[in-house]
């Protein structure tokens, strides 16, 4: 049975949809089978993984409403063991369609009960909000991987994800836990990212993942070339940094089976 994981915080630009493509492009890599869904209606992580969002026929809009299957809406990508739920572009409207309807919060949940054996690991990219859409993701998953930006305003809002996940775990999804807090656009040049690292390590202690995601052009390149890291530059620090929290989340859930 693969493991759900939702990449979610609803601040804009902390590195969700890096993080949700290269990690899932990572894990791919380290010969984990992969799907990668994109729950954000803007459809960045469609589109970073070179598919031309316009051309898309079934994607988490249709899954989310119940017109197609899960399984009728999974791309193959030509990564190495990585598939894609891609993003149509209907999905903006998903909020005001689904409100109306019985156990709204299920729907990404019940759709992915026939495909998830299928995987290793699914990765859900969450929109920068925390509306029934990303609901959706967070009644799915197992647990919940937070981006946190290395910069001044790193923890504004994070009560208030924080608390939606309680929520969550309160009243639809008791199971779900906190995979893990990752520091993202580091800079070691910078005081303020240097103070930030600090400030969320002895915060949140053992959430925090100890693999840093360095802020690294060739990072920000390679969506626009609609590829992951790992195939744009290996040899970049960001290619670096994702093989290191691939194989950290891989470490970590050796561990909790291993426990369990």
């Amino acid at each position: 049975m693969g493991k759900i994981i939702a990449i979610a915080n609803q601040k804009g630009g902390v590195g969700k949809t890096t993080t949700a493509v290269n990690l899932a492009s990572a894990l791919g890599f380290l010969e984990q089978r992969v799907l990668l869904i994109d729950a954000d209606p803007q459809a960045n992580a469609t589109s970073g993984l070179g598919i031309d969002v316009a051309t898309v026929e079934a994607g988490t809009y249709q899954v989310l409403e119940h017109s197609c299957t899960a399984a009728d809406a999974i791309l193959a990508t030509d990564q190495p063991n990585l598939w894609l739920m891609p993003a149509h572009l209907d999905l903006v409207a998903a909020e005001l369609e689904l409100v109306d309807k019985p156990k709204r919060e299920f729907m990404l949940q019940e759709a992915l009960k026939n495909v998830r054996h299928e995987f290793d690991y699914l990765i859900i990219d969450c929109a920068p909000s925390l509306g029934l859409v990303t609901l959706n993701a967070l009644t799915a998953a197992d647990s919940v991987a937070v981006p946190i930006q290395c910069e001044y305003f790193a923890l504004e809002g994070l009560g208030k994800l924080l608390n939606t996940i309680r929520s969550v775990q309160n009243l639809q999804n008791p199971d779900l836990t906190i995979e893990g807090m990752l520091l993202t656009m580091y800079d070691s040049r910078l005081r303020l990212s240097n103070q930030v690292v600090e400030e969320v390590q002895q915060h949140f202690q053992q959430l925090v993942f100890k693999t840093i995601i360095s802020r690294n052009v060739r990072l920000s390149e390679a969506p626009s070339f609609g590829e992951p890291i790992l195939v744009y530059d290996a040899s970049s620090t960001g290619a670096e940094n994702y093989l290191n929290l691939g194989r950290e989340i891989l470490a970590r859930n050796t561990q909790a089976v291993d426990l369990n």
